[in-house]
């Protein structure tokens, strides 16, 4: 059934190759979390609002813990399980690879699980940049498939990998809030928040 969806999805770009081009630039390694960072950032100094700010600030702190937890789960999954990528495994005929050829595993999708642990960590506190952020990881995560590099449960794993993240920094924000409240007015003392 994997296979079945992957051909399914990433056989668009041969019928339409535009969309292959346009997904292989929202999809690659850069647009997406350049476009995170700029949330973080309007987040972080956005609003005058001083309750409003700290409890952004507070969220774009949490999202960084959970994109490295993300990150560090990712890791140690794949130092214990290889899986090809697509391109590897199936016809060359078969894939349409719009992307340069990664040869780290491809399950979990450590892009997924990125996009998506800053997602819900945003979206648990701010609805609006949330849903944004969500709106454009399943743009993002759908378009790996499609360029011919994960497989569709790859993307389904590091999204697992992407909320299992968000929820344990949540745990840890609340577990260590007196450290984030130091953090935060140490920042503020250079005008840094």
């Amino acid at each position: 059934m994997d296979i079945t969806l992957f051909n399914l999805i990433n056989g668009i770009p041969g019928k339409f190759p535009m969309v292959g081009e346009i997904m292989s630039g929202i999809s690659n390694d850069y647009f997406l979390p350049v476009i995170i960072f700029l949330i973080f950032v309007v987040m972080w100094f956005g609003t005058r609002d001083l309750q409003r700010r700290r409890l952004n600030q507070r969220t774009v702190l949490i999202a960084l813990i959970a994109v490295g937890l993300a990150n560090a789960m990712v890791v140690v999954t794949t130092a214990f399980f290889f899986r090809p990528r697509p391109f590897v495994v199936l016809p060359l005929d078969q894939v349409h690879l719009f992307f340069y050829k990664p040869t780290d595993s491809s399950f979990p999708s450590n892009f997924a699980s990125v996009v998506f642990a800053a997602a819900f960590s945003i979206f648990a506190t701010n609805r609006k940049s949330g849903i944004i952020l969500l709106i454009i990881a399943v743009i993002g995560t759908f378009g790996r498939i499609l360029i011919g590099i994960h497989y569709p449960t790859d993307v389904l794993g590091g999204m697992a990998y992407g909320v299992v993240a968000s929820l344990f920094a949540y745990l840890l924000g609340s577990i260590f809030n007196p450290v984030i409240v130091l953090f935060l007015n140490f920042t503020r003392k250079f005008y840094l928040s």
